[in-house]
Order: structure tokens, then sequence, then C-alpha cells
């Protein structure tokens, strides 16, 4: 919940205004009822009307709607989705990591690229990873820093307090520039992909829902909070990732903490990525699963490829727009409303049918919007 978008909030706010700041909630509201109804598919109730947990994954859910067109047509297409977004953001944390050496270390005679390969060694341990818990340690350590550097920023700018005013608010918005706040905003609260495999994985997972309110709710507290200070701060000078506004010697502390986050951000998405690789090639060849040769293989062409891609993709920030509108909207928003509907449609009053809907509309026309601001970027940067 608390990504690297996160430092890009201050900078949606400069461009959507006080909507920013409702759209902050509405946001962090939205994305907490998607994942409450994409996990209420993996249940159904027995003949005792209590409800058992008969499907694990997204690709389990998907399948169950589409059983009736073809047995796997929708486990297909939810995994191809789920593998590109989970790699984009594995490639996004290379290039991140590059940049941040590079402009940590501007001293140092080294290209991006280069950078990016030293972060590629430091993730090679990666390859031996086989279990969440693993992960969940990293992420743990992932959010203590992220702590850190949110710390950091907000104490400078209470420290700027006396230069804050409400007038630096835009009242007038354009149209283009509202629609990357929007992605900026909802993309910081993305998390349904790892959602399942969550849920799953918890002690007593009777307490799901809870706990997805409460990580929502001081999500947003803090994503307000952060946003709202540093926008206050810098006004119309406000850069795109704010921590370029810090002072050089701040600057330089929170570029590293930033590049920790980024290394210690990648095995989740990797680790995600390489467990639907595995459930599909386990319906096949099941007593290949647990080949610890393949297992290596897998994600050593896992890492080699985000590295690839890292150095070798052009125009890489033009094209993760693209594939975030496509599936990350998707993933958020259009399918577990409408698999939600297609499983629960008989229980579901008249108020949640209309909630899911409109869901389904709201995340349709922002993927659709931010295809098209994607296309025309890179149309633009062709031309």
């Amino acid at each position: 919940l608390q990504g690297i978008f996160v430092l890009g909030l201050p900078y949606a706010l400069l461009h959507s205004g006080y909507s920013g700041l409702l759209l902050i909630v509405l946001a962090a509201a939205l994305c907490c009822y998607t994942g409450k109804i994409l996990i209420a598919c993996l249940y159904e109730e027995n003949e005792n009307g209590q409800l058992i947990r008969v499907r694990d994954t997204y690709e389990d859910i998907a399948n169950a709607c589409c059983k009736k067109l073809s047995p796997s047509l929708g486990g297909t297409v939810v995994n191809v989705t789920q593998v590109v977004e989970l790699i984009m953001t594995c490639i996004l944390y290379l290039v991140v990591s590059g940049n941040l050496l590079s402009h940590s270390f501007p001293y140092i005679p080294m290209t991006e690229k280069t950078w990016s390969v030293i972060a590629f060694v430091t993730l090679l341990p990666c390859i031996f990873i086989r279990t969440l818990k693993i992960v969940s340690k990293l992420s743990q350590l992932c959010s203590l820093v992220h702590f850190v550097i949110i710390f950091v920023v907000i104490t400078y700018c209470l420290t700027q307090m006396h230069q804050w005013s409400w007038a630096k608010f835009r009242l007038s918005l354009e149209f283009e520039d509202f629609l990357v706040s929007v992605g900026v905003i909802i993309f910081s609260y993305t998390s349904q992909i790892f959602l399942p495999t969550l849920e799953g994985n918890m002690k007593n997972p009777g307490e799901f829902r809870c706990m997805l309110n409460w990580t929502h709710f001081f999500a947003c507290i803090l994503k307000t909070t952060f946003a709202l200070t540093a926008f206050l701060t810098w006004g119309e000078k406000t850069k795109e990732v704010i921590t370029d506004n810090l002072p050089s010697f701040l600057e330089t502390l929170v570029n590293l903490c930033l590049l920790t986050k980024a290394l210690l951000s990648y095995p989740l998405p990797f680790f995600a990525a390489t467990e639907i690789v595995y459930s599909c090639i386990s319906k096949d060849n099941h007593s290949n699963y647990r080949s610890p040769l393949l297992a290596l293989t897998v994600r050593g062409s896992f890492l080699l490829l985000t590295l690839l891609m890292a150095m070798f993709t052009p125009h890489f920030a033009l094209l993760m727009g693209l594939s975030g509108s496509v599936t990350g909207a998707a993933m958020t928003f259009l399918l577990p409303s409408l698999f939600h509907l297609k499983l629960k449609w008989k229980k579901l009053s008249f108020l949640e049918k209309c909630a899911d809907i409109s869901v389904f509309i709201l995340g349709f026309l922002c993927s659709l919007a931010g295809i098209v601001c994607s296309i025309k970027g890179l149309l633009e940067v062709f031309e």
C-alpha cells in the first residue's frame, strides 16, 4: 500500500487541487472494497450455510467465471495479466535503483544502466527464495525504510510551516493533468494481485476484512498527511518525485533510503510471478514441480529477463504507464467487480449490484483515459 508511487502524491495534488484530497480518500475506499469482493469470490456456502474456501487463487476465480466458455480461458487471461504487471513492477524497481545510484554518486563515471547491473547483482539471492515467510520479512524491512523516508520529508516540511498557504491549491484543472493525478493516486493503493495469497497464508483468515479496513484507513491518513504537508511547503515548485525538492544533504540520505526500499520491494512481485509460473507448470508435469533445478531455472530466467528489459526497453516510463493503465485497472477494478457479479449475482442486494457495476464503469473509464494519454505520449516521443 505504501509504494514508490506515494512520492508522486504531492505532484498529483499540484495538478488536481482540492479534488486530489477527495481522490486519495475515494481511492482507498474503492481499493478496500474491491479487495473484499475479490476474496469473497474465493468462498461458497455449504449445505449448512457456512462459508468454505473452494478457490485458492485469482486464476481459480477467473476459471470459475469462464467455465462455460472454456475451462481455462479466464485463468490464462488473469495469469498473463498478473505476470506482465509483476514483471513490469520488477523492471521499474531496477530502473529506479540505477537512477538513484547514479544521482547519489554523480562523481563516479558510470551510466545508469551500469548502476542497474550493480543493483541486479545484489538481487541474485532472490533465486533462493522459496516461501512467503522470507518475503514478508523483507517487506517488513521495506515498510520500516519507507516510514523513515516519510518521517524525514514530513519533519522537514513541518520546519517550513511559516510558508504554508492554502492559496497554493488550484481551483481550475486541465483534463489531461487531472488524469495523470488520478492514475498516480489510484495505483498507489493497488495490491489485489497479492490478496488471495496473503489471505490464504493468514493464521486467522477471518480477520482479513478487518485487516484490510485498518490498513487502507491508515494508508489513507498517511498519504493525505504526506501529500498535503509536502505540497503546502513547495506549492507550484513541487516536482514529480518530491524528494527532488529536498536540500542536497537530505536528498542524498533519502535517495539511499529509496534505493534500499526499491531493492527490498523487488522480492514480493518476483516471488508472486514465479509462483504463478510454478502453478501453471505443475498442471502439466507435477513430478517436476518441486525440482530444485526447475525452480532455479525459472527464478534465474525471471531475474535475467527483468535486467534485460530494464536495460533495453526504450521510453520505459511511458510503456509502464500504458501497461499500468491496462493491467493495473483490470486487476484492481474491472475483474474483481465483474467476477463478484458473475459468481454472487443471486445473493447480492440491489445496492451491492449497483456498487459493483459503478466500480466496473469507473475502472473502465480510468483505464481508457490512461491508455489514451500513454499512447499520445509515446507518439509524441517517437515523432
